[in-house]
């Protein structure tokens, strides 16, 4: 049996949100959900096939509804982070790999 230690100090929030992911070594976006986001970070699911590794340097794109982005003055919220866990254990289940990402 395997034991967890939390080691966030931000809470989550559950957030299915539509995102993008920029991946600089594959040159391209790869777009995906979000299943939580905190201040320092966020978890999201994209395809089985991005090829992405913890210590990868990722940009995130949150993009807005055309009320917000009216609001705000820009289409999307764009945030750079790291990669710091990449799990696979549900990837037979959903095609899916989830990447945890904390934002810099």
């Amino acid at each position: 049996m395997e034991t967890l230690v939390e080691q966030r100090k931000n809470a989550r929030t559950q957030l299915s949100w539509p995102v993008s992911l920029w991946l600089p070594e594959a040159n391209r976006f790869f777009n995906g959900r979000s299943a939580n986001v905190s201040k320092t970070g966020v978890f999201v699911m994209v395809p089985m096939t991005t090829p992405v590794r913890p210590g990868h340097i990722v940009e995130i794109n949150f993009p807005r509804t055309i009320t917000l982005a009216k609001e705000k003055g820009q289409f999307a919220r764009i945030k750079s982070g790291k990669v710091v866990r990449v799990e696979r254990r549900n990837i037979l289940k959903n095609a899916k790999i989830g990447v945890a990402i904390a934002f810099e």
